[in-house]
């Protein structure tokens, strides 16, 4: 099947062509003839599925089809949870969008608000934003959402997740009732379909893929080594290997800081990625290691969520993390549009219990493969993990899906540093 079948127009199956594509992914077959119908959709798809295509690409076409005359409303919204997601979407809008008299932008916080009012001043007829972005727009009224025909939630999961429902509830009143709406979830927690049925209108339920399934695409392989040396066994497999592009996944901010500064003295170039980098750092980072300047980025979960790094050859987990379930999505970052992955996890003893987990989850154990010279020393008794977002350990699964804010302190789990005022005081916000 090619994208023209599928009901595009020349314009899009030109930019499609134009990016290398030339097959769409099952996510995208499916998804894009019912968009193009109107329908609402509520697609189960995990990350490097080409969902985002799936939804951009008919977006594009049913709004280019009849351009609005006069001054341009905010005509499609598009909600993600964190910067990089909504910027990276921002990115295909544009890509695919290139041939189309049509104009979007991004909005997010952590960076200036004024240059954002100005573009939306010209006039906008797409909108990626996060949540938090958007109500600070919507509260100086800076946005007018009246005219909106699609609304998209891109990883509604996360965005409960990390505590956006109520922001959610409050875009969606300031939304015409009238309007399409697509919804894509890697999972499809109760909470999710109770999101879900309050949005959408006799939905078509699309599912590519079984929940938290890793890719068969990725070779998965545990190491186990000492906590104490982890970093030189990661510098060594670095190094013996000749890996050029890796991403590697710690539970905390200060242990991804740490981490990146020891792999910086072994002469390795490494950079840091996390909430509490500021945007500009955050951009310099994931932008040096997709040029290929930056040898290795260093990320906790949240910041990684929804990272697109096309033929990410590697992904090291030098701490496995607390919930079983974002195994699957760190070592989803490599793996993607049908090439191969290597998913390597460097395990101590402290972290028994969770690999038990993450292989109840994967439903099969893993291969472990120990390293020459790097040899467990079996006397060496566990510590217990602190600061996990399970708690010490990992034996409990987080709390609270969408009932509030949560830092990541410990395991990732962290609101991306805007900032906003709400009844007078101020609190973490957006993405």
């Amino acid at each position: 099947m090619s994208f023209d079948s599928l009901g595009l127009s020349a314009e899009l199956v030109r930019a499609v062509a134009d990016q290398g594509y030339t097959e769409p992914t099952p996510i995208q077959r499916q998804a894009i003839p019912l968009i193009l119908e109107g329908r609402d959709i509520m697609a189960g798809a995990q990350t490097g599925t080409g969902k985002t295509a799936g939804f951009t690409l008919p977006l594009l076409q049913r709004l280019g089809s009849a351009a609005p005359q006069g001054r341009r409303k905010v005509r499609a919204l598009i909600l993600t949870p964190t910067r990089e997601l909504a910027a990276q979407v921002g990115e295909s809008v544009t890509t695919y969008g290139r041939h189309l008299p049509l104009k979007s932008t991004v909005i997010f916080g952590g960076v200036s608000i004024n240059p954002q009012i100005e573009r939306l001043r010209r006039g906008v007829d797409i909108l990626v934003a996060t949540p938090g972005r958007l109500l600070d727009h919507l509260g100086q009224g800076t946005l007018d959402l009246s005219g909106v025909e699609v609304l998209v939630l891109d990883e509604a999961d996360r965005m409960l997740d990390m505590g956006f429902i109520h922001d959610i509830r409050k875009v969606l009143a300031r939304l015409p009732a009238q309007r399409q709406n697509l919804l894509f979830s890697a999972t499809f927690s109760e909470e999710i379909k109770r999101l879900a049925d309050g949005i959408l209108h006799a939905p078509v339920l699309v599912e590519v893929a079984a929940r938290n399934t890793a890719s068969e695409l990725v070779a998965q392989v545990i190491h186990p080594v000492d906590r104490v040396r982890k970093r030189e066994l990661l510098s060594s497999l670095i190094g013996t290997n000749d890996w050029r592009q890796v991403l590697v996944f710690t539970r905390t901010k200060h242990g991804a800081n740490r981490l990146a500064e020891q792999l910086e003295r072994d002469g390795i170039s490494a950079a840091a990625i996390h909430g509490n980098k500021s945007q500009g750092a955050r951009t310099r980072a994931l932008s040096g290691f997709k040029q290929g300047s930056t040898r290795v980025l260093v990320a906790t979960d949240i910041a990684a969520r929804g990272l697109d790094i096309d033929q990410l050859p590697h992904v090291v987990n030098f701490e496995l993390p607390n919930v079983a379930e974002d195994y699957v999505h760190r070592i989803g970052r490599t793996g993607r549009a049908g090439n191969e992955g290597e998913a390597v996890s460097l395990v101590c003893v402290d972290e028994h219990q969770l690999l038990r987990n993450i292989e109840r989850l994967l439903k099969r154990e893993l291969p472990r493969h120990v390293v020459p010279g790097f040899e467990p020393d079996p006397t060496i008794a566990a510590e217990p993990i602190p600061n996990g977002r399970g708690g010490q350990g990992g034996q409990h699964r987080h709390a609270g899906r969408g009932s509030g804010r949560r830092g990541d302190g410990g395991g990732g789990a962290h609101r991306s540093g805007e900032r906003r005022r709400t009844q007078g005081k101020t609190r973490r916000s957006g993405a």
